[in-house]
């Protein structure tokens, strides 16, 4: 028989105080603390200790995609290939913890991962969630043969629903229709620009010129307002800034996709970044339930996405060289649903000069 174990971590400040748990349902479970850790090294960590306590055919059942595609998209694998390096020469992140734990499920060849909704109404979900919160917050560990009786709180009660960009839908439409068509808190959008104008791989020294400025401003903008979330949707440049960005200052962020998983056919190292973005996100959001069949269907559906954005946000920072036509059109729209002085200009830093010419 095959025993089922579901995992979730936990992290207070992403990086801060962190909790991990594994809970067999109606059977053992664990959970134990890390004083400085992350989301994701969190939810490693109660996928590996749920292999290592359980032995014989295992299913481990994660709401992380980050561990889920590791093993169901054979993304090890690469990296063993490569060294232990991404598609762009670079460390793996968190090797320390991926390498010992790839190995022995190799090892053992009885293991396979399943994907369930984060905060879904899954009881086996909600216990290791509460575990691995409660574990984050009092930095204490614990562990039995059945069921605890008392557990804490869940993550952000009230928060939206964390879930993985390449699984289902969050129930809205294109219209912003159905239960979910609202975003929690007071939210902010930002936006902007993508490669070459913000392209963190080539010119990392002005992503990050610009990483600093939008913490600034959310740091700002927080102090007036607790109950803000920002709201991004996570393509490369200045919306995967802004999630970094969210995490920073210690403000959630929920993740708004125009279709299912649109980070396929992206590169490697880009597609992981995403999938680990949209893990950490507070909330997703996906607007419509099929994946556009033709560039000018996804044109469209980018064009509803940002209409979407615009009339749900209270507010919104652009990320725009005041250039070019397509974000100018976007300032116009964003100006038009949420006025003026709602939507505030975030110039990217100017592009490195081209490199000297070589001597004589």
């Amino acid at each position: 028989m095959t025993t089922v174990a579901y995992t979730d971590g936990a992290c207070k400040g992403n990086p801060g105080p962190g909790g991990w748990a594994w809970a067999v349902p109606g059977g053992a479970f664990a959970s134990g603390a890390e004083a400085h850790s992350t989301n994701q090294r969190m939810e490693i960590t109660a996928a590996f200790e749920a292999v290592k306590a359980n032995p014989g055919p295992l299913e481990v059942v994660s709401d992380s995609t980050y561990v889920v595609h590791c093993f169901r998209d054979g993304w090890w694998e690469g990296w063993k290939r490569k060294g232990w390096l991404n598609s762009q020469r670079k460390p793996v992140a968190n090797r320390d913890l991926w390498e010992p734990f790839v190995d022995l499920v190799v090892a053992r060849g009885d293991v396979r991962f399943r994907w369930v909704k984060g905060h879904g109404g899954d009881p086996g979900n909600d216990l290791v969630d509460r575990l691995a919160v409660e574990a984050a917050e009092t930095q204490q560990g614990r562990s039995g043969d059945s069921p605890p009786e008392e557990v804490g709180a869940p993550d952000r009660p009230g928060a939206p629903t964390r879930s993985a960009a390449s699984v289902g839908t969050s129930g809205t439409d294109d219209t912003g229709s159905g239960t979910d068509g609202d975003l929690p808190g007071h939210p902010v959008v930002i936006l902007g620009h993508r490669p070459p104008v913000v392209d963190p791989e080539a010119d990392p020294e002005g992503a990050g010129i610009l990483l600093d400025e939008l913490l600034t401003k959310l740091v700002t903008l927080v102090e007036r307002d607790p109950e803000l979330v920002v709201v991004t949707g996570l393509r490369r440049g200045a919306e995967q800034l802004a999630a970094e960005a969210a995490v920073g200052a210690g403000v959630p962020y929920v993740a708004v996709l125009p279709w299912p998983d649109p980070a396929t056919g992206w590169p490697e190292a880009d597609r992981e970044r995403f999938e680990e973005l949209v893990g950490e996100a507070d909330g997703v959001r996906v607007l419509r339930p099929d994946v556009p069949a033709s560039v000018d269907d996804q044109r469209a559906a980018m064009a509803r996405r940002d209409d979407w954005l615009a009339r749900r946000a209270r507010a919104a920072l652009l990320v725009w060289d005041g250039h070019d036509e397509a974000m100018g059109r976007l300032h116009r729209t964003l100006v038009d649903h949420l006025g003026s002085t709602a939507v505030v200009v975030v110039a990217p830093p100017p592009p490195p000069p081209p490199p000297a010419p070589p001597g004589p």
